[in-house]
């Protein structure tokens, strides 16, 4: 078999799923981290494929989920648009199966109130947006939620605070599997401070200055 042909194909999936009115930091910062490490490729998908728009106006092309293999990363961000799907039966069951056949699944912001609705994360520690935070764990009940937490490591699911918290979070799953100088390097090399402890925090929260979301 022709050398570079066999390196596609031993190269490994991430899929980051999409949405409407999704958060593009939610997803373009972990996507960041993990696209710099060897022997993956990254996928854009959606329910159905075909574009999808942020509430920016950021607009990605997509492939249907269902149209795509096992990941070996699934990645899910948040954002408005997770308001809506956290009651679409047909969205929560195709995340499902594709978080169940995913070797490791990653959430970002509200994204974990999805996989939380999907019924993936009952007995997990968890976490998400902390101006959300009542209405994510709505989502579930049966989750152990961490309020206080920047990210979190269950099992094969990350979970990550707001937005910027999930470059914290991807740069852990680097540490967890390739070990903490790759992650130091890639942090080093996006010239960022990685928030390395899940229980650090947010630091707006030392100020007075969390609220809730509307």
């Amino acid at each position: 078999m022709n050398m570079i042909l066999e390196r596609e194909l031993c190269k490994k999936k991430i899929i980051a799923l999409f949405f409407p009115d999704f958060t593009a930091l939610d997803a373009m910062g972990p996507l960041d981290v993990l696209g710099r490490l060897e022997g993956y490729e990254i996928h854009y998908a959606s329910l159905s494929g075909g574009p999808v728009s942020n509430e920016k106006g950021l607009t990605l092309e997509t492939e249907a989920l269902g149209s795509l293999e096992r990941s070996d990363i699934l990645l899910v961000p948040g954002g408005m648009g997770s308001r809506k799907l956290a009651l679409d039966g047909d969205f929560l069951s195709a995340l499902r199966r594709a978080a169940l056949e995913s070797t490791v699944v990653m959430t970002v912001c509200t994204g974990s109130a999805l996989a939380a609705a999907a019924g993936l994360l009952d007995g997990l520690r968890a976490t998400g947006n902390k101006k959300a935070f009542d209405w994510t764990t709505s989502m579930g009940e049966k989750v152990l939620w961490q309020r206080d937490a920047r990210w979190t490591r269950d099992g094969k699911f990350y979970t990550a605070a707001g937005v910027s918290a999930g470059i914290d979070m991807a740069l852990g799953f680097v540490a967890d599997h390739f070990g903490r100088e790759r992650a130091l390097s890639i942090a080093e090399g996006m010239e960022y401070c990685w928030n390395e402890k899940p229980e650090a925090g947010w630091c707006f929260k030392e100020h007075g200055k969390i609220g809730k979301m509307k």
